[in-house]
């Protein structure tokens, strides 16, 4: 890229970066010290506030950067992703968001506590949660690097390193000092910015077509060497039943992942009431429905006017296929409309990253403390404020996800993210299922229902052609995979469900009727939600 693309989209940067840290300055000097304010901002928030920062937290780098990417590379098959984030919202509406609402107070684990003994379930909702959480900044973080060494005009291996630590140092800022008020407006400054830019994209892809989709498609499908076949299912899942079924096990986590999504559920916590959480989720339908809409039309807009060829050859995982969609769109390389275009999509997508960054570490901070500390802490001792160690909690995740990062840094994101929804349905779902609609669910349940998920979704992945194998593997010089599904859904989800059914079954622990029955009556009346 030309020194003036790095120069303005730098200055853009800086510019998001300055706002958002001004807004978790001001946060910060409202009074954070309460668990209340920390996690959940007051649940002050209105259901088109909140429906606007949940849409911020979803529509995450894997949305703007990886989906089109994977459109752009292999056609039909990349849009599952695009279909399967925007499904998921339907298992969300119907399900959970009410319910979880009524029943819980800042995390999972106290949907799932108010019925069982709290600490071993704490315990295990707690550390799937953090799981969930990492993997997913994983994927914010590899995004960033992607986005950075474009900027910078090549592969650029050590920007991409000081850009991941960059973003993970930003990420523990705006957690510690501004917790989830700050987190919010940081969200909803983002989802105005970030669909601000992709409807903009979106018209010019449509106008440089003369509005015509069908020439749009057939043209992507020519410049893509498969003509057809890029139209069609299997380029990239149908070459073998091995395909086919990571397919179908990818779409099942997308689906069913969404609801079991530690930073998503967190959100329905920061309204007033269970109604204003379904009206935020009605709201953030909208939202983020009209935005997987035209991440198809970005995808096949870079598939014929960039060329999966050039994607491919600017990243290899197609994480660079929108930046370089509105590059050719605003004039090409050296062109004023070129570069003005290029750097604001890049500088939206660094938002965007930023954003999500912030609301994942937040919730999986409020695990480790709310959850992890309070039940692993030596009784007796003298306890720590639960949003002092949610702020330490911060900075060892911080951490960790920017050593992960490096490591995954040329993995595509949204396929990151899958793995991540993967998980989250196999351990989060079950155990917030069961407890909710189960009559006869006990304590050994919930807690085979987390691990039994987690596990084996965790085992799968280290053993599958994601970690060893081949050479696009996180380990390509070693090959130690048994498992041929690179995502583990199909196979994990299940056995969620069925370790927490033969924990239940196995159990001599009594139903506590009278606890059922309260956080029935609290779970749909909202009579004593917090």
């Amino acid at each position: 890229m030309t020194v003036d693309h790095q120069a303005l989209a730098l200055l853009l940067f800086s510019a998001f970066v300055a706002v958002t840290l001004g807004i978790t300055t001001w946060v910060s000097r409202r009074r954070q010290g309460s668990a209340e304010e920390f996690y959940a901002g007051g649940r002050l928030f209105s259901p088109m506030e909140n429906g606007f920062a949940i849409a911020g937290d979803y529509m995450s780098a894997a949305s703007f950067l990886g989906i089109s990417g994977l459109i752009a590379l292999f056609g039909y098959d990349g849009m599952l992703y695009s279909v399967g984030f925007l499904v998921a919202w339907l298992v969300v509406l119907l399900l959970v968001a009410e319910l979880v609402r009524n029943c819980g107070r800042f995390t999972l684990a106290d949907v799932v506590a108010a019925r069982m003994r709290e600490r071993p379930v704490r315990i295990a909702a707690g550390t799937s949660s953090v799981t969930v959480s990492v993997l997913y900044l994983v994927a914010q973080m590899v995004g960033a690097g992607s986005l950075v060494a474009l900027l910078l005009g090549g592969r650029s291996e050590a920007a991409q390193a000081w850009t991941v630590v960059g973003v993970g140092a930003l990420m523990v800022i705006y957690v510690s000092m501004g917790g989830m008020r700050a987190t919010t407006w940081i969200q909803i400054v983002k989802a105005v910015l970030l669909l601000g830019g992709t409807i903009a994209l979106t018209v010019l892809v449509l106008l440089r077509f003369h509005g015509d989709f069908n020439r749009l498609l057939l043209t992507a499908a020519e410049r893509s060497g498969h003509g057809e076949a890029f139209l069609a299912p299997g380029l990239a899942y149908g070459g073998d039943w091995t395909s086919r079924f990571d397919f179908m096990s990818l779409g099942l986590a997308l689906v069913l992942g969404t609801a079991g999504l530690p930073h998503i559920l967190s959100r329905f916590y920061t309204v007033p009431t269970a109604r204003a959480a379904r009206r935020s989720v009605v709201w953030s339908i909208g939202l983020i429905g009209g935005f997987y809409l035209m991440t198809i039309v970005l995808g096949f807009g870079a598939a014929a006017v960039v060329g999966p060829d050039a994607v491919r050859g600017s990243n290899a995982a197609g994480n660079t296929a929108v930046p370089l969609l509105a590059l050719d769109l605003g004039g090409g390389a050296g062109s004023t409309g070129g570069t003005v275009l290029f750097a604001i999509v890049a500088a939206v997508a660094f938002a965007t990253i930023l954003a999500v960054v912030a609301g994942i570490t937040l919730a999986s901070s409020a695990s480790v403390a709310h959850d992890l500390y309070a039940s692993l802490r030596r009784r007796g001792g003298k306890p720590r404020s639960e949003v002092a160690v949610a702020r330490v909690a911060a900075l060892g995740i911080g951490v960790l996800a920017i050593a992960l990062g490096l490591l995954a840094r040329d993995l595509n994101v949204a396929f990151l993210v899958g793995l991540a929804f993967a998980v989250a349905a196999s351990a989060n779902l079950p155990v917030l299922l069961y407890s909710l609609f189960w009559r006869g669910f006990t304590t050994r349940g919930a807690v085979w229902a987390v691990y039994g998920g987690l596990i084996p979704a965790m085992v799968l992945v280290m053993l599958s052609p994601v970690v060893s194998g081949n050479p696009k593997s996180l380990l390509p010089g070693v090959d130690f995979h048994l498992f041929p599904l690179q995502n583990p859904g199909l196979v994990s989800i299940p056995l969620g469900f069925l370790a927490g059914w033969l924990g239940t079954v196995t159990s001599a622990e009594v139903p506590d009727e009278a606890k059922h029955a309260e956080a029935e009556v609290r779970s749909l009346t909202g009579a004593g939600a917090v």
